[in-house]
């Protein structure tokens, strides 16, 4: 699932790629990916794009004050084309869920991969018109992201600070992998409750999260779509590394599985030298 730093490497590419073009048409091959029914798509089309914004993990392109927002979700993904193929986008069997033209004959698909449908597309006048965008969080790189509003955040909760990071109400724009990444650089074990972390602590996650997702989207930044997944995956320092070594200490990177997905950390770094619990292999081992 593309997170903070790769939606806004995408930003980034089309706001450089629809400098001065307009939409020429949008095709839908997937009538379930667009969640409004008014505006029509055809009302983006002859509209010069104004803008290309984030909101979190939401993208929103502006075409003349109408809004294509669209969220990748875990399966989802921005393909570009210099020349988009004539022919029209059909429902069918190709990933492709909605095509965009623009004028010059360059665009974009969004496409999806596998059976479990969740890429979403909303077609309004204001992004604010978006569910998941009127209940987001601060955003963790903003200028009013400071230590005190971090700190607000966390007080008082008796979440595990690796699902209050992810929790987009909370704070926008972190998912699985930067929240594993994110936790390790601070030592910090992902089970560890968030209201309970002592101030240091706090000012260090802080500063965790502030600098691990810059950094991130400093790699990111520049790179064409078709190389950010690959990119993602090999900045990633404990996240999908599970059996690994550790960079940071040496010792194996481990996993804890859950339903539909996992985590991963090094025990060493954040545990104490405890290994967590995962308790789907363990009920696989009776």
């Amino acid at each position: 699932m593309p997170e903070l730093p790769e939606v806004q490497a995408l930003v980034d590419f089309l706001a450089e790629r629809t400098a001065g073009l307009a939409v020429a048409k949008v095709e839908l091959a997937s009538i379930s990916v667009l969640k409004t029914f008014d505006p029509p798509p055809q009302a983006l089309e002859g509209s010069p794009v104004d803008s290309v914004t984030r909101h979190g993990k939401f993208l929103d392109l502006d075409a003349d004050g109408t809004h294509l927002v669209f969220h990748l979700a875990r399966a989802g993904w921005l393909r570009w084309s210099e020349r988009l193929p004539a022919t029209v986008v059909r429902p069918g069997k190709s990933p492709i869920a909605l095509r965009v033209r623009l004028s010059d004959g360059s665009g974009f698909d969004l496409t999806e991969a596998g059976t479990k449908k969740s890429l979403a597309a909303y077609l309004v006048r204001d992004p604010r018109e978006v569910p998941g965008i009127a209940r987001l969080g601060p955003d963790p790189l903003g200028d009013g992201f400071t230590l005190e509003v971090f700190r607000g955040l966390l007080a008082g909760r008796r979440t595990q600070i690796k699902g209050l990071l992810r929790d987009q109400e909370v704070i926008a724009g972190v998912g699985n992998a930067y929240s594993d990444e994110i936790l390790h650089v601070a030592k910090i074990s992902p089970f560890a409750i968030a209201g309970s972390l002592p101030p240091e602590v706090v000012e260090r996650l802080y500063a965790a999260v502030r600098d691990t997702l810059a950094g991130a989207v400093r790699a990111a930044s520049g790179r064409p779509a078709a190389e950010l997944k690959d990119a993602k995956r090999a900045g990633m320092r404990v996240h999908g590394r599970a059996g690994q070594a550790c960079p940071e200490c040496g010792d194996v990177v481990r996993e804890v599985s859950f339903a539909d997905t996992s985590l991963q950390y090094c025990a060493t770094c954040q545990t104490g030298g405890k290994p967590l619990a995962d308790r789907r292999m363990s009920r696989l081992l009776k």
